[in-house]
């Protein structure tokens, strides 16, 4: 019998609601025929799929990273603002597609107020520098009264956007981005860019380019060097992975959540150098913006990408094991609450996501859409730490010998819940579980996801294929709650005071 230990005396951390971000780039159907489509039968009168929007609320979003992504990187945000018949045409450099600019600044704000998000920006320190981002801030940002807002409001948004978390560019460390820079030239032009856009603003919240993923050679040296120069000037240092089935090893993508939990742990450790370095009281945080499972070995790449109009892109189809896969990671930045403050699920629509659409069609959830809808509806407020004593262990060829059991749980001082999140990785055992339940507590629910076909799917024709289940037999009885896990399976456990 695997045993959970969890109290609610001992906390990671207080959760920041923007753990549940996502991400919309210019990619793809991602925002043509995905959140964007006039015409279609469900668009309102700005164009804005309204069977799109419902799904984004119902999936719990909190925040949205916008533009990019890569292709931010050659983009000139003026293109994207004023009367929309005379915007230009432009080639994107980024994902090699005419970019027909109909969708810009002022229109995803206005989308963002509708879903209910909290809009991020990503700024273009690729081809542009630090007179665009600061424009772009004032033209976001000021009351009129000075060219650029005066121009936001003859665009028809009187009122300042107020938008508060800035990106400072994108990937730059990647030879794939439109204007790569070493280490050094990206910190010395990010510390420059966010002193120029705090004299504007000093109240923004500024997120400096990490490493692209920590396979990439100058992990750590990058962060070390970026946030020597950046250190007083940001709050968050980036982190962006992608997980997949490499070479058909189920067993290792099932515990992707180690590779995930390792990078947070050595992006913390440097941040925390640089501070011991600078004598400092700050702690700079975690924007975790973007993750997913993707595909990667499939995709051949920009340079293989025909020049066209808006076409499907990395429209990956996802499986039973990719959502548990998803709950995992989620597990993984709930249990660095304490660090990881904003998280962007990429993409939202269409491109690596949970939502998909048919252009001028339907609307349906993946199979990821449901551990990350239930995480960002149930999870409390204050995150518990957890330790599981007894389980079983997997022996996997990426990440060595890992337990099976991955959880967390959150406790929500208001309702005195706790939710309990839990993922067996175990592609073979069933395990017992228990759980201590705190004094007065009774089961509400147990919710779990998995299917003896693990490449189940869900489709236009049979969205629901795949979808959470009520689990019978879980119970509470002389203060444990007690549940059978199967392999391959993620679960959520409510547990709340009795009446």
């Amino acid at each position: 019998m695997a045993r959970l230990a969890v109290d609610p005396s001992f906390v990671v951390g207080a959760l920041d609601r923007r753990l549940f971000g996502s991400f919309v780039e210019h990619m793809g159907r991602c925002v043509y025929t995905g959140i964007y489509e006039p015409g279609h039968a469900a668009a309102d009168a700005d164009g804005f799929r309204e069977d799109v929007l419902a799904l984004i609320r119902e999936l719990g979003v909190t925040a949205v990273r916008y533009p990019g992504g890569n292709f931010v990187s050659n983009y000139q945000w003026e293109d994207g603002v004023g009367p929309k018949d005379e915007r230009p045409r432009r080639l994107d450099l980024a994902w090699r597609a005419i970019e027909p600019n109909q969708f810009g600044t002022d229109e995803f704000v206005a989308w963002s107020r509708k879903a209910g998000v909290e809009p991020i920006w990503a700024v273009n320190l690729g081809t542009r520098g630090i007179t665009e981002a600061v424009q772009l801030l004032e033209y976001c940002n000021l009351p009129a009264g000075t060219e650029l807002p005066d121009r936001r409001v003859r665009n028809g948004s009187k009122e300042p956007h107020g938008i508060k978390v800035w990106c400072l560019g994108n990937e730059m460390d990647g030879p794939w981005q439109i204007g790569h820079k070493t280490a050094e030239e990206y910190a010395r032009l990010a510390e420059e860019t966010a002193n120029a856009m705090r004299r504007v603003d000093p109240g923004l919240e500024l997120v400096a380019c990490g490493s692209s993923n920590a396979g990439m050679p100058t992990f750590g040296d990058w962060e070390r060097t970026v946030l020597e120069r950046t250190y007083d000037l940001v709050d968050h240092i980036s982190l962006h992975a992608y997980y997949e089935p490499k070479d058909g090893d189920r067993t290792s993508f099932l515990a992707s959540a180690e590779g995930m939990d390792r990078f947070i742990d050595s992006v913390v450790a440097t941040a925390d150098h640089v501070k011991a370095l600078k004598r400092s009281d700050k702690a700079i945080t975690l924007s975790f913006d973007e993750w997913n499972v993707w595909r990667q070995q499939d995709f051949p790449g920009e340079l293989g990408l025909d020049i066209r109009e808006v076409s499907p892109l990395i429209e990956d189809v996802y499986t039973v094991d990719d959502a548990v896969v998803i709950g995992s990671l989620l597990i993984t930045l709930l249990r660095h609450a304490d660090r990881v403050k904003i998280a962007c699920l990429a993409q939202l629509v269409n491109v690596i996501a949970p939502i998909r659409t048919e252009p001028d069609g339907r609307a349906w959830r993946q199979t990821i859409f449901h551990p990350f809808a239930l995480t960002a509806k149930y999870a409390g407020g204050t995150v518990l730490r957890t330790e599981v004593a007894g389980g079983p262990e997997v022996e996997t060829a990426q990440y060595g010998r890992v337990c099976a059991l991955w959880s967390t749980a959150t406790y929500d001082e208001s309702t005195g819940e706790v939710a309990v999140f839990v993922v067996n990785r175990s592609e073979t055992d069933a395990i017992d579980f228990e759980v201590p339940v705190f004094a007065g507590h009774q089961l509400v629910e147990h919710l779990a996801l998995n299917d003896d076909d693990r490449t189940a799917v869900n489709t236009a024709d049979d969205p629901d294929r795949v979808v959470p289940r009520q689990v019978t037999g879980t119970n509470v009885a002389n203060g444990i709650c007690t549940a059978t896990l199967p392999p391959a399976s993620w679960h959520l456990i409510r547990l709340a005071p009795t009446d």
